[in-house]
Order: C-alpha cells, then sequence, then structure tokens
C-alpha cells in the first residue's frame, strides 16, 4: 500500500469530503459559489476547477526546516482556493482576486521562463512561482504538457496574511495544484511539496519545506512530524483535553519584504554557523564551504566532540568553537580563508543579506536550532508516551514556553506584540505559548485546556484585543479572523463539480 506522501492529490466532486458538516461547509459552499460567479463575470465562463490549500500552524520547530531538522505542524482550517481554467486563445495569464478592492487583477506573459520583477512586488507573484515550478517539474520528470497557454484564474484566500500561519505557502501550493490539474496531471504528495517549497526563491524568500509538506500532506485530526531529505509525514495523535488557539499579534510579518534583516539574515548565519563549526571541528576550509550548507551537516562532528566528555550534546561545541560576541564579516573570512561574496554571491537572496549585514551572531543561531530540534522530538515522545493526558498537556506546554523563550532570545525573531501577546496568553490559563512561524509580528499559539477555551478568548480580547479594536486596528466583528480555536484540518484538494 502506498505511503500518504506518496499518493496523488484527491479529487472530490462534493465539498462535504473535505469540509464536513455544519457551519464550515456552509462557509466554504458560500466561498466556492462566490469565486465561481466572480469566475464568471471577469473571465465570461465557469472554472474548469478548483484546488484548495490549507494554512498551518507550527506546533514546535520553529526556523529549523531549512536546517534539515523535523518540524511538528499541523494545518488549520482557513485555506486559499483556487479557481482555473485553461484559455487556449490566449497567450495570457490574468490572476484575479475575489476580494478584487485590495488585490487588483495581475497580468503576466504565458512564459514558464520569465523573470520576476523582486523590486516590484505583486500578490500575484505566488501565483507565477506556483506556475514556474509546474511546468520546472514537468520538464524534469519528462512529461509533456504543450506549449504555454493561457490561464485565467481566480483567488479566495482567507489565510490572514503576515500570520505566521503561511498564506504565502497556501497560495503557491493551491496555484500550482489548480495548474497541475488544469493539464491534467497529478503528482505525488511529497513532489508536489518540493515543488512548491524549491519554486518560492522565485519571490526571493528561502523555504525549509515544511509550510508546503503541511498543507499538501496534512490529515484530518492529526498533527503531522515532517522529515525532511527525503520529505515523509508522521502522523502525530495530540493528548484529549487540549485545544490549541491561534492569536494574531496584529504586527503583519512581511517575510518578503524585510527578508535581508530578517528571514533570509538568519539563514545566512546559520550557514556561517555551521561552515565554522565545520572548520573548528577538522574540515578543510575549502571542503567545509562546499559540502556544508546546514547545521545538521556538522551535527555528527559536534556529537563526535562531545563524545570527549561523554555526552551527545551537540551544543558543547557551539559553546566551545562559536564566541557569543557578533562576528565581523572580516572575522569570519579569516576562519574560512575566503570572502563571503565569494562562495554566498551566486544566491541573489544571500547578497542582498551582505549588503545590509553589520554583524553575525553565530552562537545564537546555531544553539537555538540544535535545541529546537531536540525539543521536536521530546514533543513526539511525550505524545507517545503512557503519560496520563494532564502530564501531557503540562509537558507540551512547557515545551512550548521553552520554544518561545529560544526564539525571542537567541533566534531573536519576536517583537514586543507578540512578547505582549504570549504573556497575556500565559497569565490567562494557557499551558503553553509561543510564536508561531517565522516571527517578527505574525501569530501565537497556546496550548489551552479545552475546559476554560470560551473564557480563555474571552480574556485574550479583554487584555490583547480590546485597546486593538478601539483604536481601529480591527473591527469587532472581524476578531474570529485573528483569534479563534483550531483542530487539526485536513490538506490540500482539488474539486470538480
Amino acid at each position: 500500500m502506498a505511503k500518504h506522501e506518496e499518493l496523488p492529490i484527491p479529487i472530490f466532486q462534493n465539498l462535504k469530503d473535505v469540509y464536513g458538516d455544519g457551519s464550515q461547509l456552509e462557509e466554504a459552499q458560500l466561498r466556492f459559489d462566490t469565486a465561481k460567479s466572480k469566475f464568471q463575470e471577469f473571465f465570461g465562463q465557469a472554472p474548469q476547477l478548483f484546488a484548495r490549500s490549507p494554512g498551518r500552524v507550527n506546533l514546535i520547530g520553529e526556523h529549523i526546516d531549512y536546517e534539515g531538522y523535523s518540524v511538528l505542524p499541523m494545518a488549520i482550517r482557513q485555506d486559499t482556493i483556487v479557481a482555473i481554467r485553461k484559455n487556449e486563445s490566449s497567450k495570457v495569464l490574468r490572476i484575479a482576486n475575489v476580494n478584487d478592492k485590495k488585490y487588483s487583477m495581475c497580468t503576466y506573459p504565458a512564459d514558464p521562463s520569465q523573470e520576476l520583477d523582486l523590486k516590484n512586488h505583486k500578490w500575484g507573484h505566488y501565483f507565477i512561482c506556483g506556475y514556474k515550478g509546474f511546468y520546472d517539474y514537468a520538464k524534469a520528470k519528462g512529461v509533456n504538457v504543450g506549449p504555454p497557454v493561457g490561464l485565467d484564474v481566480i483567488v479566495d484566500g482567507i489565510v490572514p496574511t503576515g500570520s505566521g500561519l503561511s498564506s504565502s505557502a497556501a497560495f503557491v501550493c493551491s496555484s500550482t495544484i489548480a495548474i497541475m490539474a488544469a493539464f491534467d496531471v497529478n503528482f505525488p504528495k511529497k513532489e508536489i511539496a518540493q515543488v512548491t517549497c524549491d519554486c518560492e526563491r522565485h519571490v526571493g524568500t528561502q523555504s525549509g519545506g515544511m509550510d508546503q509538506a503541511i498543507s499538501v500532506m496534512a490529515k484530518l485530526g492529526f498533527a503531522e512530524l515532517i522529515d525532511f531529505n527525503p520529505i515523509r509525514a508522521t502522523d502525530v495523535q495530540l493528548p484529549a483535553g487540549g485545544t490549541f488557539v491561534i492569536a494574531h499579534s496584529l504586527a503583519e510579518s512581511q517575510k518578503a519584504v524585510t527578508a535581508a534583516t530578517n528571514y533570509n539574515n538568519r539563514v545566512v548565519e546559520c550557514r556561517l554557523a555551521s561552515i565554522v563549526l565545520g572548520i573548528k571541528l577538522g574540515l578543510n576550509p575549502k571542503e567545509a564551504i562546499s559540502k556544508v550548507s546546514t547545521l545538521s551537516d556538522v551535527e555528527g562532528l559536534c556529537v563526535q566532540f562531545a563524545g570527549k566528555y561523554q555526552s551527545s550534546d551537540p551544543i558543547l561545541a557551539v559553546k566551545e568553537y562559536l564566541k557569543e560576541e557578533p562576528y565581523t564579516a572580516e572575522e569570519i573570512e579569516a576562519i574560512t580563508g575566503e570572502k563571503l561574496t565569494s562562495f554566498l554571491g551566486s544566491n541573489a537572496a544571500y547578497v542582498a543579506v551582505l549588503q545590509v549585514a553589520k554583524h553575525f551572531k553565530l552562537h545564537q543561531r546555531a544553539a537555538h536550532v540544535y535545541l529546537e530540534a531536540r525539543r521536536v522530538h521530546a514533543f513526539k515522545d511525550v505524545v507517545s508516551s503512557k503519560l496520563s493526558d494532564e502530564e501531557m498537556l503540562k509537558k507540551l506546554g512547557d515545551l512550548m514556553n521553552e520554544s518561545h523563550y529560544s526564539c525571542s532570545v537567541l533566534y531573536e525573531c519576536s517583537c514586543p506584540e507578540l512578547e505582549e501577546l504570549v504573556k497575556v496568553s500565559r497569565d490567562n490559563g494557557a499551558l503553553g505559548a509561543r510564536l508561531t512561524g517565522a516571527g517578527w509580528g505574525g501569530c501565537a499559539v497556546a496550548l489551552v485546556k479545552e475546559s476554560i477555551v470560551p473564557q480563555y478568548i474571552l480574556n485574550l480580547k479583554e487584555h490583547y484585543f480590546q485597546k486593538r479594536i478601539d483604536k481601529g486596528v480591527i473591527k469587532k466583528d472581524d476578531l474570529g479572523l485573528y483569534l479563534f480555536a483550531s483542530k487539526p484540518s485536513s490538506g490540500a484538494a482539488i474539486f470538480k463539480f
């Protein structure tokens, strides 16, 4: 029997198979009807098919997927829907949005080799990521999809943007799957996850693959332990009696816009930390530069070093060989024997980092990655243990709190609003609370006993959100978009009605 990640994207004829019964199904039906109506309004005919892909909340394992380590997210009910139709008479990609007042139509040539203008960032760029990724992969697989033709597209996304809930991955994944289905091909889930991860570079951000993997491979009722190289998903059944509540700090994290100083800066710092560790632990500098890309690449050397002290903890090597004070570029170049631009210069995103970075914190970034990787497996071990549900929830909460401290202090990807929100969450009964997603804004996720969820949400509204409602940051009626409880949702799907 094929493994879950080796199966193609499921195709459904009705919404109930994905959205269940009740209010969620009613909401979905309204959204699909609206998307179809808008499609006809814009393009004069009905869509060929629909694809959907959900957002996600990462329960634990932040900023370690791009370092090769496992993470533990779950899909949420908020998703992105893409309606699509091939337009054989056109050589234009027309991408419209249900919310056309906020997102005006984007048009691009039907050319998979086109380059995106990253200085003029447009929301439609994310669709083009999927478009380019699909053609690249089809070519690599030897699948002939014929010459490029026009595509008419309507998008409806309800994953809050800049929230750390992976609105961009939901958009790229649903776009790629819609394009794939429009050309009547259906690749395995793990391959789509890899394709959509790789193609995010077209908008100037690096991705480790977690967001795409969970969006494509999620199963209803389960969180997933996502492993990489190769990508695979292991079901994680969360303990009874606990619920995850997601709250938006209302500080928007603009990942693509701030990449050079925030997200991509940390990717570069981790790369440099891994190279310096490799050299200090005995690798020839040229070998370290050419073969070491991530901290997971040198973990074995770190563990070998720790063995001298009857330990297997890679942190011992971090403490021994990476100073806590920030490194200048010149200090790192003295260790590597090469200019940073000579071995990072082929990646435009890294060049942008080097142009603005004044220094690099290698010790702190490496310490966070190794400690956070350990917490992910501790989280899964707790869930798999014979502890009572009560004891499990307490230990999981403790791990989430430790994770937030590490993200805040060692990785420095928090912000004042997230710090306030996490404190308010814990003060009002959360067993654990932490930032989730890239950080620098976006959401916090809290583990809360199911019995107190309604009161907990009311308390967060009073102590965090009310003053922001009073200032007009959000409307009272929209609070449900920014504060909600969630159980694990299902993954990507294709609908042909």
